[in-house]
This record gives C-alpha cells, structure tokens and sequence, in this order.
C-alpha cells in the first residue's frame, strides 16, 4: 500500500489542492451569503432565494470539497516520508483543518437556522465570523510551506 501511495502521491497532492481550493471557495462565500439574507429583510421571494442558494452551495460544492480534502490529506499523511510528526507544523496544521471543519459544521447548522426562520444573528456577526477561515487558511499555509 505504500508503495502505492508513493507513486500517486503527484497525484494526490494535485487532488487535495483542488479540493481545498473548492472547499475554501465555499467556506468564504456561505457566510457572505448569510450576511445578505440577514439583513435583506422580510421578503418571502428573496428568502427563498437565498435559503436554495445556501443549501445548494453547501451541498452540492462545500460537503464534497471537505470531503475530498479529507481524504486526500489523509492519504497524503500516510505516504511514506511525508510528514515527520517530531515537527510542530503537521499538529499545527491538523488542528487548524480540525477548526475549519468545526466552522464547516458551524456553518451548516446556521443554513438549517436560516431554513427553518429562526437565525438570531445580525449581517455584521456573520460578516465577523466571515475572518475565521482567513485566519485559519493562514495558519494551515504557514504550516505547510514553513514547516516550523
């Protein structure tokens, strides 16, 4: 198996690298969505509107994306002479991809809000939990590319 993984690992890394550019691209953007459907008011079209855009995005591009992420991260962590844990970086970067699934989750949990009408949080919360991934994005990159 790890010869295998050896030689996909070209492979594997390209694949990873897409998804999480797919998963970061949705992960920005859903929480943007709800910053307008917080604060567009009471109108039952453009609700509906935003509520089918949400779920879609998360559906459709962000659950796959992290999906894929995941499973090329971890078939990435156990080619062989990858990733040297005596280092702080791949525990750096495990817990900050283990944070932005939690955010994912987060964020699901706040769509099914918004699609059941009982969101409580204002366009300006949202537009604040909006640098969470950026800030989480910069600790994985750190992570990765310094390898401290």
């Amino acid at each position: 198996m790890s010869d295998f993984l050896a030689l996909a690992y070209p492979w594997t890394k390209s694949l990873h690298i897409i998804a999480v550019i797919s998963w970061m691209a949705g992960i920005f953007y859903l929480p943007r969505l709800f910053v307008y459907h917080a604060e567009q008011g009471q109108n039952a079209q453009v609700d509906q509107l935003f509520r089918t855009m949400e779920y879609r995005l998360l559906r459709a591009i962000m659950n796959p994306a992290m999906i894929a992420t995941w499973i090329f991260g971890l078939a990435l962590v156990f080619t062989p002479g990858i990733v040297d844990w005596s280092f702080v970086w791949p525990w750096t970067k495990a817990a900050a991809v283990l944070s932005m699934t939690c955010f994912h989750h987060w964020l699901g949990k706040r769509r099914k809000d918004f699609e059941r009408g009982e969101n409580v949080l204002t366009g300006r919360r949202y537009r604040m939990m909006n640098e969470v991934p950026t800030l989480l994005m910069m600790i994985i990159v750190f992570s990765v590319v310094v390898k401290f």
